[in-house]
Order: C-alpha cells, then sequence, then structure tokens
C-alpha cells in the first residue's frame, strides 16, 4: 500500500487537485496470470485535466450517494463449519492462512476482508444428521430449547472468524422448524402449521439468545429460507407470506422487548421470479422488517426491482448462489460480477454472498439423501484431504467488490455505492461499480474505489480478449487507464470530502439518497444533507 497525502487541499477554481492518484490495483486475469492480485504501479496515475475520452469512458457522480454496502460472504453450513475444522486439526498454519485470505479487513493486506455470513438455524441439506434445538413434541414453551444441539465445530469455526474479523456480519435463518410443528411432522417437507406462528417466533427468539450466549449477537434474522421449496429430502417448509408476516410480527415484538432492537428481520430469502412475496410481507408487516433476500436460481437480477419499488426505503440483499463442479471458470467469474458482485448492487443489494464457504473437491459432505446439488455444488474454498487448500472463482468475483468497500479505518464505516455512467464507443465491453467509504477523522480524505469487468474478450465472435483504454472522469478530472481484456480489477484513490465544504470549487448543497431500481433510474428515498464523518 502506497502512502498518500492527507494534508488539506487547496481547490482552484476549476476544481483542480493534483494529489489525486491512483495507486491502489487489484487484479484477476481470464487465464489466471493474475488472481486477485496486487498490481505494481511504477508511476501514480493523475487525474488531470479534461481531454479527449477513452474507448470507454467511466464517469463518476459522487454528488448521488446510492445504498450502503453491508458486505460479501457465504454461508458457514455445518458442513463448511466441519470441513474448516477438520482442517483446523490437520494443519492449524493453513486453516489461519486461510482464514486471513478470506476475512481479513486489514487495509492493504492480501485479503478479501469478507464480512458478512449466513449461519442455519439446525440443519439444512448441507449437515451431517438432521436436527432442531427442541425436538420435544408439543413443549411451546421451550423448556427443552437447547442451542448447543448444533454441532460444537459450529460455534468455534465462527469464533475464529469473528477474531479475525470483529467486524463480521452474522445472518441466521432456518432451513425448516422442527418436525412437530409441521403438518408433515418431519424437517423435510411440508409447511408450518398455523396455529404454531406464535410458537415459532419464539423458537427464532430463543436462537437469538442461544447465538449471543455463545459471543455472536446476529446481525439479521430470516424467518425461512426458501419459503416456497418444499422438498422431502432434506429439511425444508413453506410459509405464505400473511404466515410470515405474522410471525415477523410476533418475533419483532420479542426482540424489541428483550435486547434485540437493533438486529434486522429479514423477508423472504428465495428466488428472484418471485419477487411479489416479499412485496405482500412488507405491505402486512411493514415495521417488522428491514427489508428482502434473494437467490439465485430462479428468474433475473432485474427482478429485484419489484421489491425496490414498492419499498423504495427499505433494504435488499443477495444472500445465495452456487456453481456447479466443472463449470468454465471465466465464464463463472463474468455471470457472477453482472449479476451479483456488480447487477444485485445496481438493482438496490447491499450485499452479495454465494453459497458454501467450505467443502472438499466433491462438493461434500452433504445430508444423506438430499437430493439439491446432485451435480455438485462448488464452494468458495475447496479444502484437500492433505490439508491443502484453493480458493475457487466465486471467491475471486467477490474479493475483488469486497476490497472495494472495506472499512479503510479500523472499526471504520463500510462504503457506499455513488452514481457511474459510462460512455464512449466501448461503454458496452466494461461493467462498472464504484463506492466511497467515508473516514474515522472528518479531516482524512475518502477512499473513492471502482470494480470493473472488462467482458470484451470476443469482439469478432471468436476468442480474443481485447484491452479497453478507459479514461476516468471524477469533480471535473480525468485519469486514464487500460483495463486488460477479460479481467476484473478493483482500484481506489483518495479526494477530500465534505469537510472541506467543497466540490468542483463550490459549495456543497442537500443532496438526494437513492435506492437505486437499475444504475440508470435510482429511485430517491428522501433528502438529506451529507454528513461530515
Amino acid at each position: 500500500m502506497r502512502p498518500y497525502l492527507s494534508l488539506p487541499c487547496v481547490f482552484l477554481s476549476v476544481g483542480l487537485c493534483t494529489a489525486q492518484q491512483i495507486w491502489d490495483i487489484w487484479q484477476t486475469t481470464w487465464d489466471r496470470s493474475s488472481l486477485f492480485k496486487q498490481v505494481s504501479v511504477s508511476s501514480p496515475i493523475n487525474f488531470v485535466s479534461s481531454g479527449a475520452i477513452g474507448s470507454a469512458d467511466i464517469v463518476v457522480d459522487d454528488s448521488v450517494e446510492l445504498q450502503n454496502i453491508f458486505g460479501f460472504g457465504g454461508t458457514l453450513t455445518d458442513s463448511s463449519a466441519l470441513v474448516l475444522n477438520n482442517l483446523k486439526s490437520k494443519n492449524r498454519n493453513a486453516y489461519n492462512d486461510l482464514l486471513n485470505y478470506l476475512f481479513s479487513p486489514t487495509d492493504g493486506a492480501n485479503a478479501a476482508g469478507l464480512s458478512y455470513i449466513r449461519i442455519p438455524l439446525g440443519a439444512s441439506d448441507f449437515s451431517s444428521g438432521t436436527y432442531n434445538f427442541d425436538s420435544v413434541n408439543g413443549d411451546t414453551s421451550f423448556n427443552n430449547f437447547n442451542i448447543n444441539n448444533a454441532p460444537p465445530y459450529l460455534f468455534s469455526v465462527l469464533t475464529d472468524i469473528h477474531n479475525v474479523n470483529s467486524q463480521i456480519k452474522v445472518h441466521v435463518l432456518p432451513w425448516s422448524p422442527p418436525g412437530w410443528m409441521k403438518n408433515s411432522g418431519t424437517m423435510n417437507g411440508g409447511s408450518l402449521n398455523s396455529n404454531m406462528l406464535t410458537p415459532y417466533a419464539t423458537y427464532l427468539f430463543k436462537c437469538l439468545q442461544g447465538f449471543r450466549d455463545h459471543g455472536i449477537t446476529p446481525y439479521a434474522i430470516s424467518i425461512q429460507n426458501e419459503p416456497r421449496n418444499s422438498d422431502t429430502t432434506y429439511p425444508t417448509s413453506t410459509l405464505t407470506p400473511a404466515q410470515e408476516a405474522q410471525i415477523g410480527q410476533a418475533l419483532r415484538s420479542l426482540m424489541n422487548n428483550n435486547g434485540f432492537g437493533s438486529v434486522k428481520i429479514i423477508a423472504y430469502d428465495h428466488n428472484w421470479d418471485n419477487a411479489a412475496y416479499p412485496v405482500q410481507v412488507l405491505q402486512a408487516a411493514p415495521n417488522s422488517f428491514a427489508g428482502a433476500a434473494f437467490h439465485c436460481y430462479g428468474g433475473s437480477v432485474s427482478q429485484q426491482d419489484t421489491f425496490v419499488n414498492a419499498f423504495p426505503n427499505k433494504e435488499v440483499y443477495f444472500t445465495e448462489c452456487a456453481g456447479t463442479i466443472g463449470s468454465d471458470w471465466w465464464s463463472d467469474i463474468k455471470w457472477y460480477m453482472d449479476n451479483i458482485f456488480i447487477g444485485a448492487l445496481e438493482h438496490g443489494s447491499s450485499t452479495g454472498l454465494m453459497w458454501n464457504i467450505a467443502l472438499d473437491g466433491n462438493g461434500n459432505p452433504r445430508l444423506p439423501g438430499a437430493g439439491s446439488c446432485d451435480a455438485g455444488c462448488r464452494p468458495i474454498v475447496t479444502v484437500n484431504s492433505d490439508g491443502s487448500w484453493s480458493v475457487n472463482q466465486e471467491f475471486y468475483a467477490m474479493a475483488h467488490a469486497s476490497k472495494a468497500i472495506i472499512p479503510k479505518d479500523a472499526g471504520g464505516p463500510f462504503g457506499k455505492r455513488v452514481r457511474v455512467n459510462i460512455g464512449g464507443s466501448l461503454s458496452w465491453a466494461l461493467r462498472v461499480s464504484a463506492f466511497v467509504t467515508r473516514r474515522n477523522n472528518p479531516s482524512d480524505w475518502l477512499r473513492y474505489s471502482l470494480v470493473v469487468l472488462n467482458w470484451d474478450d470476443q469482439p469478432n465472435g471468436s476468442w480474443n480478449p481485447t484491452p479497453v483504454t478507459t479514461t476516468i472522469e471524477f469533480r471535473g478530472m480525468q485519469a486514464k487507464y487500460t483495463f486488460p481484456g477479460a479481467s476484473v480489477t478493483t482500484l481506489w484513490w483518495f479526494a477530500p470530502g465534505e469537510a472541506s465544504g467543497l466540490t468542483n470549487g463550490t459549495q456543497l448543497e442537500s443532496s438526494q439518497i437513492y435506492a437505486d431500481s437499475g444504475h440508470e433510474n435510482p429511485v430517491p428515498i428522501g433528502s438529506f444533507k451529507k454528513e461530515h464523518d
């Protein structure tokens, strides 16, 4: 990490600030010659007076701030925790190196700084067996509730991750209620009985208490994973929107009255193609839910807009997608960037998560008999039996997004999206997100980041990764950079923030904050005065 000037910037009448420079660049290329690698820069890329634009022209408009980004990551299933715990037993150094590479938020570190984890409440299709936290039939007082029915390695690995990144956000949710609460009498398939809605809220509340007893207060909880899925081969359960709303109302009351008022309740947690479901949930219980979460297995990312347009003041989460073992490495990265780590954010999301954090090379272990992932779900990390590990394309895609938004300062704020547009004859060749990360000290310069996918890899219909010469426009200034053909790049620079009271030589005015319904048509969610922090 190169040092940068933090002295106050004296703006000229045209808003010049020659100290704005790009030193820090991280890159992944299609041929794997660079894999989330910091690019050595012999001299800085300076922002200078604007001139002719490049083949593509990235215009960063930091006067339009979009959604806060909460983080990127995956799901710590029981199977993931078991695989990681086994690695810890076999090769403690490799385990520590892996956790640091995944989760360390240290500025300038060779690490992704992943900061958001989902955890199943009870068994999922990636558990060694089927279990819940109270299997005593009719125990609606939950006198027999025991959070330690979860395997001990789950909390052990979670604690280790938290020790690496104390800002990790934990999002918990069940794959199924206990079987005795359901019409099927089993955790595999069926639906919650209508007379169990309020007791089930109590069950979920006790799950929150159980996690807190283990030293982890969850950031968020969802009522049910994939509430439209009833598969009899592994824990699943259906809920109607009205039922989910009722459970959410009862749970919200319990949380508010018992020290969990800051924990968010998230609706839905299922595919893009039924985005009307969370709309109905929040219409019935708008004050109980912070937002809705989506998965990638049906529909398209633009369908998140159904929820954003109905509830522009609520939050959007993208929480699950799994790759298939044996699929094409670069094609996967392009899809992930286009649909999740850039695309989902363009459509309002504040998170981007993949499925299992870690499995073996065959996508195991799985729950015996589970009918999901028969083709082999690829994890973020493959852990081998010899105690070695390797990260997959899921990691490289999300690492570039995560690197752009992790706090610059220890314990500081995460990044926020800002508006970005792309012009030029090759505007179609780049997919871009832009972010600003604020600082603990109001006088310190803000960090501005770009995440850029160059997917110009077949310009004439045949394979030919083509570099794109690009200009980057920022506050009336311009920098130039050529993005390699078929690559993902994260880069950043520093610039004065609101503390100077000036942008482009003029006094800052009140601005709009937006929930994006697509990068071209953001939806305003209220006027605000930019904070001086």
